[in-house]
């Protein structure tokens, strides 16, 4: 209980700077491709850490080398592909949609802590129903949908694998350091890229160094990266990732506000009324009790 309070602060630190990591790569779109996008902010991400982790993380390289399969897996899920599929979405999905896509990753999160062995009572179950469909509603704009567009199948499966990098955390061993682990997913996530880095400079050409691009991408390594992905990780080290995403359920109303502010965006009135319905399936997801 102790770590309740910093624990809580730091998984609202994350959502916070989350939520403004949507608005810009909704606003980079149209001058920079999404996997340019997520390479060069991994890049920024390391530089920024490297001074705090590097040396750490070469006492550490034996722990690393034993615990290589896991931290492999976790930089796969939470740094190659996750950033890379919002970038992707970003394309055609409005930040608000995609703040609301990205809110049904908490019930994903039970869903792991079911199949972990944990009980879900009839509480919990009511309100993923409800969470789904808002996010359903959503993406089938007022209507159940018969099908996907791109844009929305590329921010489920970003939730999708947030998810499974938050459950995956519950099992990170305790001796390797929350530092070292950092670094460590950040420098093989943007290794497991480059393939993609290349193929996207061969087909797409390249993007335009300016204030415009430059600056954001510098804002998306510093802050959603490295700033949110330790805050991140570390809530999850001292309250879970149950309680961490019960938190992570203000990023709608978080995007959605940036979202108005930065770019003009407003959420209409059938983006409200989903809204409505996920935060508060979630909410009831998360409730304690029965």
């Amino acid at each position: 209980m102790r770590g309740a309070g910093p624990g809580v602060l730091l998984a609202l630190v994350a959502t916070v700077v989350w939520s403004g990591s949507f608005v810009t790569s909704r606003a980079l779109h149209d001058s920079v491709p999404p996997v340019q996008a997520a390479f060069w902010g991994w890049l920024v991400a390391q530089l920024a850490v490297a001074p705090f982790a590097a040396r750490e993380t070469w006492w550490q390289r034996r722990l690393v080398r034993r615990h290589l399969g896991f931290v492999t897996l976790a930089a796969l899920l939470g740094v190659t592909v996750y950033n890379t599929l919002v970038n992707q979405a970003g394309l055609t999905v409005t930040a608000g949609n995609m703040g609301l896509i990205m809110a049904a990753s908490p019930v994903l999160m039970a869903l792991y802590a079911r199949l972990g062995g944990a009980r879900l009572g009839a509480r919990r179950v009511t309100g993923m129903l409800i969470a789904c469909a808002g996010v359903l509603l959503l993406v089938g704009k007022g209507s159940l949908p018969t099908s996907l567009a791109a844009g929305e199948l590329w921010m489920l499966a970003a939730a999708v694998s947030f998810a499974s990098y938050s459950a995956l955390l519950k099992h990170r061993p305790a001796e390797l350091g929350g530092v070292v682990f950092l670094f460590t997913t950040f420098v093989l996530g943007a290794l497991m890229l480059l393939p993609a880095y290349g193929i996207s400079l061969a087909v797409q050409g390249g993007f335009e160094p300016s204030a415009s691009t430059v600056g954001p991408l510098v804002q998306v390594g510093v802050l959603s990266s490295a700033v949110a992905f330790f805050a991140w990780n570390k809530a999850i080290t001292l309250i879970g990732a149950a309680r961490a995403g019960a938190v992570h359920h203000l990023q709608p109303a978080c995007v959605a506000l940036l979202s108005f502010a930065l770019l003009g965006g407003r959420p209409g009135l059938l983006g409200g009324a989903c809204m409505v319905l996920v935060l508060g399936g979630v909410a009831l997801a998360s409730a304690r009790g029965r």
